[in-house]
């Protein structure tokens, strides 16, 4: 039986609100923010203090620490400790930290390489979300985003979030053979967390008849 959920998404197309409705109506936890929180604790880091040496980071690898620490919205997470760490050490620790959140069971994650990490993991169903752009730069200009810096966000974030996929695990993103269903946001909120969950029926009923 499914028992966890977990929502890969394009850069502000609603899947930070999606995932929390979805949550709520399940009554499971939800792994958006709460996940930067767990993995600053894992790496002994804390997300809202500025680094000391931040400039003496590597910028092409703290862009990819952004990558993984934003939201649904653009948020900069800062944080000591991350010199010592290289790339691949860093995915490691998130790795370890989505497949401990996901054996507790019942929860929705976001984002954050879920999808490939729990990628073999039985009871995992995988969701894509995605959006027209104009959406996606409406969303982003209600959180006070002006009309160009929405339209930067929306272009750069999605493909530093590929370029991350390339490089570290050498597929395209998204890696649509990952995700049993991929759903466009335009249809609603409301439409998208009842086609989630059909589906999700669907695929226990089917699995427990083959069990």
């Amino acid at each position: 039986m499914t028992n966890v959920i977990v929502i890969e998404r394009e850069y502000g197309c609603g899947a930070g609100a999606i995932a929390r409705s979805l949550a709520n109506r399940l009554g499971w936890s939800l792994w958006d923010r709460e996940l930067c929180a767990e993995i600053a604790k894992d790496l002994n880091t804390d997300v809202d203090s500025v680094a000391e040496r931040e400039e003496r980071l590597d910028p092409a690898f703290y862009s990819l620490v952004k990558v993984f620490m934003r939201g649904s919205y653009e948020e900069r997470y800062h944080g000591k400790g991350l010199e010592t760490l290289d790339a691949e050490s860093l995915s490691h620790h998130f790795e370890r930290v989505i497949n401990d959140v996901a054996s507790r069971g019942n929860c929705v994650i976001v984002g954050r390489a879920a999808p490939w990490f729990l990628r073999d993991r039985p009871g995992t169903f995988s969701v894509f979300l995605y959006a027209p752009q104009e959406d996606k730069i409406r969303r982003v200009m209600g959180q006070g985003k002006s009309r160009r810096e929405a339209e930067h966000l929306v272009e750069e974030i999605d493909k530093d979030r590929a370029a991350f996929v390339k490089k570290y695990y050498g597929k395209n993103w998204p890696t649509r053979e990952l995700y049993h269903l991929m759903l466009n946001t335009k249809i609603g909120n409301d439409n998208v967390i009842k086609m989630i969950l059909t589906e999700i029926d669907l695929l226990d009923q089917r699995n427990a008849a083959t069990a």
